[in-house]
């Protein structure tokens, strides 16, 4: 279970216009798509083809300012129309299409600028982070690695290496990336971090506290670090620090609901439901909107027989995820613990229905039973 929980903690903050792609859910590429490349002006030319040439640019790039992604394009695609050997206007393109998330696209843009210039690092990069972001992690891989062999200090294509290998589980490999990012840059405390979090993946918990602890020491307020902590004390029984360590995380980062919702997760794995239950109402206390931990919350409440909190919780689920039959089954369960005969089936046909359209026919079953059960009594 801690390994699970590993999977789902690693490097969570991001760095400025960062992608999380983290291996179960969270490795960052703690790379900027804005630094590859983003669009730039063109050198102005005495010809009106391009003197119109460098308007389409300037226009493209100030839209891009105000994030206007389809009149930059529009604007960047009329520039390539023509001048089609400037690589630097296809990775304006590619630049666009990654912002708006059109990363196929922005992938084969950033493909067109390399083969107009083939020796740039940032461009391999910005490849490299498109794959990724569209899930080809093998391809992505090939363009980090050649990012790298362009550029050695290149810190942004070790770490977005290092996460699409970890995606792919090759542990040992990504291990290897940040190792070599933390000999081109020694105090990088997002490398040291990810090893300390791929130990503790592998079950390797001395390894992974001492990579942690060399994390903290070098930024010391990466409430992030400070969860692996906690999650590798607890794999090893050590309450105490593993508490004292969440503690600090949530110091350093009070509101953030994802994190008390992630020390929620382990402290219940180790069985800490009371601790587990407080981290969660923490955890919608700091982010209302947050349905993962309105769920938790009301799934844990009402194991703990706290079913007003239970149901309230439920509601709220509801609120943010109208199509849950699962929330609504688990209300309909709750009313009627409470003796809400009558909307404790509204809320349980509510939830039959839903699981029907949903092509749920064991749960709709299971619904209708319960349904059969409640107007009988």
């Amino acid at each position: 279970m801690i390994k699970r929980l590993a999977q789902s903690a690693i490097l969570k903050k991001p760095i400025r216009v960062t992608v999380n792609v983290l291996f179960a859910g969270f490795i960052v590429f703690s790379s900027q798509v804005g630094q590859a490349q983003s669009p730039e002006r063109d050198p102005s030319a005495s010809s009106d083809a391009g003197q119109e040439l460098s308007a389409l640019v300037e226009q493209g790039r100030k839209l891009a300012d105000t994030k206007d992604w389809a009149g930059a394009l529009d604007a960047f695609q009329k520039a390539a129309v023509l001048d089609g050997k400037n690589a630097r206007i296809f990775s304006g393109i590619g630049y666009i299409q990654a912002q708006a998330g059109n990363f196929q696209e922005a992938a084969t843009a950033y493909r067109q600028a390399i083969s107009l210039d083939p020796d740039n690092a940032d461009f391999e990069y910005a490849l490299g982070f498109s794959l990724a972001s569209a899930g080809d992690d093998w391809a992505a891989a090939t363009a980090y690695r050649r990012a790298i062999k362009l550029d050695a200090k290149n810190a942004n294509a070790y770490l977005g290496l290092g996460a699409v290998l970890a995606r792919q589980e090759q542990y040992d490999e990504a291990i290897g990336a940040y190792k070599q990012l933390i000999k081109v840059e020694p105090k990088n405390a997002a490398a040291q971090e990810a090893i300390g979090l791929l130990y503790l993946q592998q079950g390797n918990t001395e390894a992974a506290i001492l990579a942690l602890q060399a994390a903290a020491t070098l930024e010391s307020r990466r409430s992030s670090v400070q969860l692996g902590l906690g999650l590798a004390w607890l794999s090893q029984g050590n309450r105490e620090s593993a508490l004292a360590a969440f503690n600090r995380a949530t110091q350093l980062d009070p509101h953030n609901g994802k994190l008390h919702l992630q020390i929620g997760n382990a402290l219940e794995a180790t069985g800490d439901r009371q601790g587990a239950l407080a981290a969660y109402q923490k955890a919608v206390n700091t982010s209302p909107d947050l349905a993962e931990a309105q769920l938790a919350l009301a799934d844990l409440a009402l194991e703990q027989k706290e079913t007003m909190r239970s149901l309230l919780a439920y509601r709220e689920v509801i609120r943010l995820s109208p199509n849950s039959a699962r929330a609504y089954y688990q209300l309909g369960m709750v009313l009627k613990m409470r003796d809400r005969t009558q909307e404790a089936i509204e809320a349980l046909q509510k939830a039959q229905t839903l699981y029907q359209q949903q092509g749920q026919s064991d749960d709709a079953k299971r619904v209708e039973t319960a349904l059969k059960e409640l107007t009988r009594s």
